[in-house]
């Protein structure tokens, strides 16, 4: 994400206009120690999810999960109907990875609305999710959170990388070694670029 806005300012925009930007990995975390002395927690969307479903279950608000394949949100849906068989599912939609058209789009937007929901998780990846959010969230009466992945592994579809992995910044090594082809351009170009404007801010704090 943080390349993502580094590339497009459009995109930047958005992130930044947002009513909140957690600090996903742990390169983020370590960054903000690093450059500001700033002690920011990793909030990672799979972890939030679990808690952002947990809360809804005990506060009684409906949830609606938008983004994946159909056979991933249908194993999410029983695994949420396992873990929280009290939390009121509104809904869940999985969209054509292609763009939508706007009759499709409005379709989206007045399905949710029409379930009622109280939030909508958004699993779409980055930054795919981002984008949607951002233009759709004043036509949706909820509140949009976006979870990356998070869907596939609630679903116990995908592997969450070991906690000491996590711990030390390397769950983007684990989830490489799982899926080496479709992330290692991906991997190669941004994680080198992130490394590069990090130090360049190191050099203009001085």
């Amino acid at each position: 994400m943080t390349i993502e806005a580094h590339k497009s300012k459009s995109f930047q925009r958005m992130v930044n206009q947002s009513t909140y930007a957690f600090a996903d990995g742990m390169p983020l975390v370590f960054a903000l120690r690093w450059l500001y002395g700033i002690h920011q927690e990793r909030i990672a969307g799979m972890d939030f999810m679990g808690d952002v479903l947990k809360a809804s279950e005990e506060k009684q608000l409906s949830v609606f999960l938008y983004g994946s394949s159909p056979d991933i949100l249908e194993s999410l849906k029983l695994e949420i109907k396992k873990k929280y068989p009290d939390l009121k599912l509104a809904g869940m939609i999985s969209p054509p990875f292609r763009a939508l058209s706007e009759q499709e789009n409005t379709a989206v937007v007045d399905e949710i609305n029409s379930s009622g929901a109280n939030i909508v998780l958004v699993g779409l990846g980055c930054p795919k999710q981002e984008i949607w959010m951002a233009q759709n969230s004043s036509h949706i009466r909820a509140c949009l959170l976006g979870v990356g992945g998070a869907f596939g592994v609630h679903a116990g579809q995908a592997k969450r990388a070991p906690a000491w992995m996590r711990q030390v910044g390397l769950e983007w090594f684990y989830r490489w070694l799982q899926e080496p082809g479709r992330l290692f351009v991906r991997y190669a170009t941004t994680n080198t670029l992130f490394v590069y404007l990090i130090v360049l801010q190191f050099f203009k704090k001085k």
